[in-house]
């Protein structure tokens, strides 16, 4: 089903259409989730830091993709609002050409420089053995994490949020399905909980993309005009691309953050692996009402409803405060009971040092709440160079200070712990004075690069 969010009420319609994307993407959680459970608890502390740090890695990589779909999904979203049907449809062809090339570039350089990412993330001899073999397998999946990806921003671009969930939802269930078989009923170790979790994503993958060509209009004879419209490149590239720099400067800020982590050992390696999997979790709502906020900003947007949108940020920045300080004390309060879901009693070392960083992450966020509506609204407006520059204030905060405190002895990795919600918090601070300054609502109206397909697609 297909909702319109220019229409009704304006936090009903939100957080209808946003309840089945956080709940798709928890389930999508369950992918890593699911691999660093069983490995932690039956194949030990070394797998069990070799699968985390392979998550951070495929996160950095997912994420270029990720931010190229969202791009082009707020496009999507612009587009629909406008009933530019012929324009969304020439929007579908050019971004699913651009985004489908650099799918395969990004999988042969992966296998291309497997070897060489041992060095870059100071991976312990110990654990790159098994390190690399998860990833020789994962790396086959990167071409369905694209077809997820891509069409489930299609769909929530024209308000179905709910194909996606069920797509998920049977994925899901299948890698846990497979986890379990391939890695205790085989014995196939890491590499078994990869393969669980590629064969998943390609069920979850192909299955939307023939879901969206036989359900959906707009892709109605679609195959049959496959071509490259350069204007329409250019403007799905105006919004992919910094959406695309965006997401991979995050995940590349992380991708340090681990880097310095595992020079600390392969306990502190192993309890990062399992304090980031319930970080992801608690803070994992938010993120998908964000991104839910987008979809609405974008379509009120394309429809020329500024009331609308000043009414969706309000009501949106309340409920995701609400949401994110109920997070924070059942983290701060459940974090050793948490940790014990990842690891044995007995690695006390490494369940201590896991519940130093949860205690830490867990108290702010609303940091990472708000820099989530910051970077859907900008997005949504047609800013999202301004996204850019908000994660280059948090990443670049995050990873200085890791760097500069973790080399204090007396503060050591205590000092990564608490880096990363000071670039939360002056991120959100240079949004939120951005936005006063500016009037960026009205200000995007007269800046905006999308344009009707009169206007630029003819």
């Amino acid at each position: 089903m297909n909702r319109d969010l220019t229409k009704g009420p304006v936090m009903r319609s939100m957080l209808l259409f946003a309840f089945p994307m956080i709940l798709g993407n928890l389930l999508q959680q369950c992918y890593n989730v699911a691999d660093t459970l069983i490995v932690g608890r039956f194949l030990g502390s070394r797998a069990l830091a070799a699968v985390g740090s392979s998550f951070t890695l495929m996160t950095f990589l997912t994420s270029i993709l990720l931010g190229l779909c969202m791009g082009s999904g707020a496009v999507f979203s612009i587009r629909f609002g406008r009933r530019d049907e012929e324009g969304l449809k020439e929007s579908i062809c050019a971004s699913f050409a651009l985004i489908a090339g650099l799918t395969v570039f990004l999988n042969l350089l992966a296998f291309a420089c497997l070897d060489g990412i041992r060095m870059f993330l100071q991976v312990p001899e110990e654990v790159w053995q098994p390190m690399r073999s998860y990833l020789s397998v994962i790396f086959c999946g990167i071409a369905a994490t694209f077809f997820y990806n891509y069409f489930a921003s299609f769909l929530r671009a024209v308000g179905n949020s709910i194909a996606p969930l069920m797509f998920l939802a049977v994925s899901a269930l299948l890698n846990i399905i497979l986890d379990l078989w391939f890695v205790l009923g085989l014995g196939w170790g890491v590499m078994g909980a990869a393969a669980a979790t590629v064969i998943a994503q390609y069920v979850s993958g192909l299955g939307i993309a023939v879901y969206s060509f036989l359900r959906c209009p707009q892709f109605t004879g679609i195959l049959g005009r496959l071509r490259f419209s350069w204007p329409c490149v250019k403007e799905i590239a105006s919004f992919s691309v910094l959406t695309c720099v965006q997401q991979s400067v995050m995940n590349l800020g992380i991708l340090m953050v681990q880097g310095l982590v595992n020079s600390f050992g392969a306990v502190v390696m192993a309890a990062f692996a399992a304090a980031v999997k319930i970080d992801a979790f608690a803070y994992m709502p938010v993120q998908d009402f964000g991104n839910a906020f987008s979809t609405f900003i974008a379509q009120n947007y394309g429809a020329k409803e500024p009331e609308r949108i000043r009414k969706g940020l309000k009501g949106a920045i309340v409920t995701a405060m609400i949401f994110c300080i109920i997070i924070s004390a059942g983290v701060w309060m459940f974090a050793r009971p948490l940790m014990g879901l990842f690891v044995e009693q007995t690695e006390s070392e490494i369940i201590q040092e896991g519940i130093r960083y949860l205690h830490v992450e867990g108290a702010f966020y609303c940091g990472i709440g708000c820099l989530f509506l910051l970077y859907g609204l900008y997005r949504a407006l047609g800013k999202p160079g301004m996204s850019v520059i908000l994660t280059v204030i948090s990443l670049g905060t995050r990873v200085g200070l890791a760097y500069v405190l973790s080399a204090i002895p007396s503060v050591g990795v205590k000092g990564i712990w608490w880096s990363i919600p000071i670039g939360w918090l002056l991120a959100d601070l240079a949004g939120i004075v951005y936005y006063l300054k500016s009037d960026a609502v009205e200000i995007s109206y007269d800046s905006c690069s999308v344009k009707s397909k009169a206007d630029k697609c003819a």
